[in-house]
C-alpha cells in the first residue's frame, strides 16, 4: 500500500504544539509596523538565541495563524521572510524547519521538538531549561502600554514595608550566611503555624527566596527524570514549569467546583505511587476553589498511607475575603483547628510539606518564602539551598520577621483592596462583556473566566494587540482542558481595571475564531 503523504498542514502528534511556540513569542505584536514583520522579528530572535534550535519543526501556517489570531498570510509572509534570510527551510510535504548550519550533522531521527526534549521510561517527556509560560515571559518584556492581567501580584508595597526597612538594625558579629534562614524569622513563621492549629518548631521551617524557590528545591530533591507527579488540572503554571524542567511525568487530576477530585487523586496515587503530589488547597490557582476540610483530611490520609510526599502550596491561603482581620493570629480550638472558622492548613491533618510566601499579602519584591516540613526534610533542603545561594538576604529576613509580628494590619489592608478590586472587575465584566461568565471568588486574587466560544490562547493574542495581557487557561492545564478559560486578576487600581476590560471588550468585538477542539494538548509535558 502506498504510504499517505503528509501535507504541511496535517498535525502530527510528534510535532511541537503551536501553544508552546505562542508562549515563547511573548508580546511579539506590541511593536510598530506590519504584523508579519513583527512576527518575523520575534521568530528571528528565538532562532538566533537558540530557543528554536536547528532542525526544529515549526507549526503549519494555518495552525499557527489560528493560535495567534491572525490571517494565514501573516504567518506565511513571516516564514518567507526568514526563509529568504536563510533561517528557515520550507519544503512541500515536510513543513517549515529552522535551517541547519552548513556542516552540522543531522541528529539521529531528526529534531522536531523544542530544546531539551528527552525520553524517559518509554514516555517522551519535554525537559526544558527555561520557562515558556506567559505568566513569567510577560515580566521579561520591556515596559510598554500593555496592561498586565497575566501576573497576579500586588501592584505596590504597603507603607509598613518601607517603614520596616527605615528602622532596620543589622546584627553585629554575624557572617550573614544562613542557608536555612535566620532564627528569628524561622521562629516567627513557626509561631504562625502554631497559632493556626499546626504545632511547629523553628527547625521545621526553611526560609527561601520566595515560594518559587521552595517549590524548585522540593522538585530537585524529590523528583528524578521520568518520575510521576500528581498535579491538579488546571494548576499553577510556575510549578508545572518546574516539573517540566525535572522531566517528570504529570499525572493530572481535574479540579471541580469544590477543588481537587480527591477520589480520583486517591486512585491515581494507588495506581501510580507518584514521587510527589502537588496541590493548592485554598483559593486554588487558577480556579479559586477551596478544598473542603473532609476532602482535605481524606487526601492527606491517603498520601500518608501510600508514602506519597504531599506538597500544599499555601501562598494564597491568607487571602480569604470573609475572614476577620485578626483571625490569622486566632488561638486554635481544643480540636486543633483555628478558632476563626476558616479552613485549616492541610498540615493540620497529617504529614504535609507546606510552601508559603509573603509575596501576595505584602509584595512580590520582598522575596521571602518558606517550606514547612519534617526536620529531616528541611535539613536536606537547607543543604541543597546552600549549593545555590548560601541563604536569603538578611535585611529582607529581618524585615519579614518584623512584619509578621504585626501581620494582621498588613493583611487587613490587602484584603480590603482585594475585595474592592474583585467587586469592580466583576461589575465591569458584567457591563462590557456580559457573555463571559465567572463565579465570584471567595478569596485569592483572580477570576476564572469562561469564554462563550473560541479559545483562550488565540484570544489572548488578539488581546495583546489591544494592549492587555491575560493568562490563557490551557497553559495551566496538563489535562489539555480549560481551552475556553482565562485567568484575570483584580489587583490593579479601579481605573486601570476599567481600561483593561474596555480593551478586552474591543478585542472580543473583533474576535472571530475558527472551529477548533474543546481540548488542547499541553505539549510542554508529555505525549
Amino acid at each position: 500500500m502506498k504510504p499517505i503523504e503528509r501535507s504541511p498542514d496535517m498535525y502530527d502528534p510528534r510535532d511541537p504544539h503551536p501553544d508552546e511556540l505562542v508562549s515563547r513569542l511573548g508580546r511579539w505584536s506590541a511593536g510598530r509596523g506590519p504584523l508579519y514583520l513583527l512576527l518575523a522579528a520575534r521568530l528571528r530572535r528565538l532562532v538566533d538565541e537558540g530557543a528554536l534550535p536547528p532542525g526544529a519543526l515549526l507549526p503549519p501556517d494555518r495552525r499557527l495563524a489560528k493560535a495567534l489570531a491572525v490571517g494565514r498570510t501573516t504567518v506565511v509572509a513571516a516564514y518567507d521572510t526568514l526563509r529568504q534570510e536563510g533561517r528557515l527551510v520550507r519544503r512541500q510535504g515536510s513543513g517549515t524547519r529552522v535551517a541547519r548550519p552548513a556542516l552540522a550533522p543531522e541528529a539521529p531521527g531528526g529534531t522536531n521538538t523544542l530544546p531539551g526534549a528527552e525520553t524517559h521510561r518509554g514516555t517522551e517527556t519535554a525537559r526544558v531549561s527555561e520557562t515558556s509560560n506567559p505568566l513569567f515571559l510577560h515580566l521579561l518584556e520591556a515596559p510598554d502600554d500593555v496592561i498586565l492581567l497575566s501576573c497576579a501580584a500586588p501592584a505596590q508595597p504597603p507603607p509598613e514595608l518601607a517603614e520596616s526597612y527605615r528602622s532596620l538594625v543589622l546584627p553585629d558579629g554575624d557572617l550573614g550566611y544562613h542557608p536555612a534562614g535566620l532564627g528569628v524569622l524561622r521562629a516567627a513563621v513557626a509561631a504562625r503555624y502554631t497559632a493556626r492549629g499546626v504545632p511547629t518548631d523553628p527547625e521545621q521551617i526553611l526560609v527561601t527566596t520566595g515560594a518559587q524557590q521552595g517549590l524548585s528545591l522540593l522538585t530537585r530533591l524529590l523528583l528524578a527524570p521520568g518520575d510521576g507527579v500528581l498535579v491538579e488540572a488546571p494548576s499553577y503554571p510556575g510549578a508545572l514549569d518546574l516539573f517540566r524542567e525535572a522531566a517528570a511525568v504529570p499525572l493530572p487530576v481535574a479540579v471541580g467546583p469544590d477543588g481537587l477530585d480527591v477520589a480520583e487523586a486517591v486512585r491515581v496515587m494507588e495506581r501510580h505511587r507518584p514521587a510527589l503530589a502537588y496541590v493548592v488547597a485554598r483559593f486554588q490557582n487558577p480556579t479559586g476553589t477551596v478544598l473542603p476540610p473532609l476532602a482535605g483530611r481524606r487526601l492527606v490520609a491517603a498520601a500518608n498511607a501510600l508514602g506519597v510526599p504531599l506538597v500544599d502550596d499555601e501562598v494564597l491561603g491568607d487571602l480569604a475575603f470573609d475572614t476577620a482581620p485578626d483571625s490569622a493570629s486566632a488561638s486554635p480550638t481544643s480540636s486543633g483547628e483555628p478558632a476563626s472558622g476558616e479552613s485549616p492548613s492541610l498540615s493540620a491533618y497529617g504529614e504535609v510539606i507546606a510552601v508559603g510566601s509573603l509575596s501576595k499579602v505584602v509584595w512580590g519584591g520582598l522575596r521571602i518564602g518558606w517550606v514547612r516540613g519534617p526536620v529531616s526534610l528541611v535539613s536536606r533542603l537547607a543543604r541543597l539551598k546552600a549549593l545555590h545561594d548560601l541563604g536569603c538576604d538578611v535585611p529582607s529576613q529581618l524585615v519579614a520577621a518584623r512584619l509578621l509580628d504585626d501581620f494582621a494590619a498588613v493583611r487587613a489592608a490587602r484584603l480590603g483592596a482585594l475585595r474592592a478590586g474583585h467587586a469592580h472587575l466583576r461589575a465591569e465584566l458584567a457591563r462590557l462583556l456580559p457573555s463571559w461568565s465567572c463565579a465570584p471568588a471567595t478569596g485569592g486574587q483572580t477570576l476564572w473566566v469562561r469564554l462563550p466560544h473560541g479559545d483562550g490562547v488565540s484570544f489572548a493574542q488578539l488581546a495583546l494587540r489591544h494592549g492587555v495581557a491575560v493568562l490563557p487557561g490551557a497553559t495551566a492545564d496538563a489535562l489539555g482542558g480549560s481551552v475556553r478559560r482565562l485567568r484575570l486578576h483584580f489587583l490593579l487600581p479601579p481605573e486601570t481595571l476599567t481600561e483593561a476590560v474596555r480593551r478586552l471588550a474591543a478585542a472580543w468585538a473583533e474576535y472571530t475564531p475558527g472551529p477548533g477542539p474543546e481540548r488542547s494538548s499541553l505539549r510542554g509535558f508529555t505525549v
